[in-house]
Order: structure tokens, then C-alpha cells, then sequence
């Protein structure tokens, strides 16, 4: 039986219900900048998911897991629906949420990440992660000291960074708010995706960069085996991290769904 986790959230804006997932590594932060102006018209709502910022660790890690988070996060703050929209490993856990619960999700979005399993083609993770348990935390004084160690093995100063928001001082110095050892464990099942007879019936956006490698014609297909009702579209000049590389295209596109529905 899942053991369900209280997930750590924020909130802002009144309307209805649109719940943000953050990315492998990521958090409620993340979105801050697409959360400013959705709340314009939604209620958004902005979790850590489990094993992720400051929301419990747990060492089961899987999409069934997260979704049944995601639900009981919907019964604490009182939605019985919620447009849900998720990146990457959010994309993936708003996508279990959808074909588990249908009738929680009113609308989903998923960015840059199809329902497939994308198996030892891991776009670098292994030895993302491989880099951080690396690190000898206990050695370090301060945070360059992290940068220049993780160099070795991240060449893009942007996902350093990235992953540099998850060093955080402890009673004992400085440590990864992320359990490291629990993300390296759970990689080929975050890398892959639960197999769904059903399908999700509602409306559904898949919006990637036009330069990922994630989503691509062969998976379009999968798409549109779950989501029989998805429109795909590509954001122009953007990668992986299209709402961050491009934030401006990407809250076009949506903004053009959203006011369509």
C-alpha cells in the first residue's frame, strides 16, 4: 500500500484550480516567475513533490506514488478538480495523476516529456547525480567549491546552477536538500512510465522545445494513444527548459490553450 505524503506547497491567486509540478531536482520556486501571471485568472498551486524541496524524502519514488500525493494535496486544499500542468518528471506525475484520476484533473499540460520510456537513454542524469554524491560536502567552505567540483561532470553553467539551488547548510555544514542516494535508486523508473490501459478523454496541451531531445516524432504516437484529445505544439529556439529558455513563447502558447478552453 502507498504510504501518501503531505506535500509542501504554496499557494497565490484566486480562480480556478491549477496545480504546477516542478522537474527532477526542482521545486515549487521554479515557477514562481509563470505563476505571476497565471494568478491572474487561476488559483495556483505550487508543490514540492516528494523527495524535492521541502517536502518529505521517502524511499519509494514512482509515479503511482506521486500521483496519489497529488491527490491527497487536492483533498487538503479542498479541489475536487484542478488544471494540472507538470515538467519533465512533474510532466510524467501529472500524466499518472490524469489516467489514475480523471476525474480530478479538469485540464493538463504537460511540458517537454511524453508517457514512454526513454530507458538507458538517460540525457545525462546518471552522471548528474553521480557528480552530486560525489561532491565531498564535508570539505566545502562555500558554494564555488561545489560549482567548480560538479564541472567536471556538468558542463552547462545553467544546470549548475540549477542544481546548486538544492545545497543548503545543515546542523552538521553544508548537505543536498535532495536525498541524492534515493534519486540515483528510483532513475530507471523516473526514465520510465507505468503501462495504462485507459485513457485520459479531457483536454490536454503537450508543449516541448523545438530543440529537445525528449519529445520527438516517435513519441507522438504514445501521446496520442493516452491522450486521444492532445493538441502538441513546439516552442521555437527552446531545449529541455523551454519555460526558462524561452519564457516568453512558452506563456503564449499556453495562454492561447488556456483562453480556448
Amino acid at each position: 500500500m502507498t504510504e501518501i505524503l503531505r506535500l509542501n506547497k504554496t499557494e497565490r491567486g484566486d480562480g480556478p484550480p491549477l496545480l504546477i509540478l516542478h522537474g527532477l531536482y526542482g521545486s515549487s520556486a521554479n515557477w514562481s516567475r509563470h505563476a505571476r501571471w497565471l494568478a491572474e485568472r487561476h488559483r495556483v498551486i505550487l508543490p514540492d513533490l516528494r523527495n524535492h524541496g521541502r517536502s518529505p524524502h521517502h524511499p519509494r519514488m514512482d509515479y503511482p506514488a506521486m500521483a496519489a500525493d497529488l491527490v491527497q494535496l487536492l483533498d487538503d486544499c479542498g479541489c475536487a478538480q484542478a488544471l494540472v500542468m507538470g515538467h519533465s518528471m512533474g510532466g510524467k506525475a501529472a500524466m499518472a495523476l490524469a489516467l489514475e484520476h480523471p476525474e480530478r484533473v479538469s485540464g493538463l499540460v504537460v511540458a517537454d516529456i511524453a508517457p514512454v520510456d526513454y530507458g538507458t537513454e538517460d540525457h545525462g542524469h546518471d552522471g548528474i547525480l553521480a557528480a552530486m554524491a560525489g561532491v565531498d560536502l564535508d570539505g566545502i567552505s562555500h558554494r564555488e567549491q561545489v560549482d567548480t567540483a560538479l564541472a567536471e561532470a556538468v558542463d552547462s553553467p545553467m544546470v549548475r546552477q540549477f542544481l546548486l539551488t538544492n545545497l543548503q547548510r545543515g546542523e552538521q555544514g553544508w548537505e543536498w536538500r535532495i536525498p541524492v542516494a534515493i534519486l540515483r535508486q528510483a532513475l530507471p523508473t523516473l526514465m520510465g512510465f507505468p503501462d495504462y490501459d485507459g485513457q485520459y478523454a479531457g483536454p490536454a496541451l503537450f508543449i516541448h522545445g523545438e530543440r529537445s531531445g525528449y519529445v520527438q516524432a516517435a513519441q507522438t504516437d504514445a501521446i496520442r494513444r493516452l491522450f486521444p484529445h492532445a493538441e502538441i505544439t513546439a516552442v521555437a529556439g527552446a531545449g529541455h527548459w523551454l519555460h526558462v529558455e524561452q519564457p516568453e513563447r512558452f506563456a503564449e502558447a499556453l495562454d492561447a490553450w488556456l483562453r480556448r478552453r
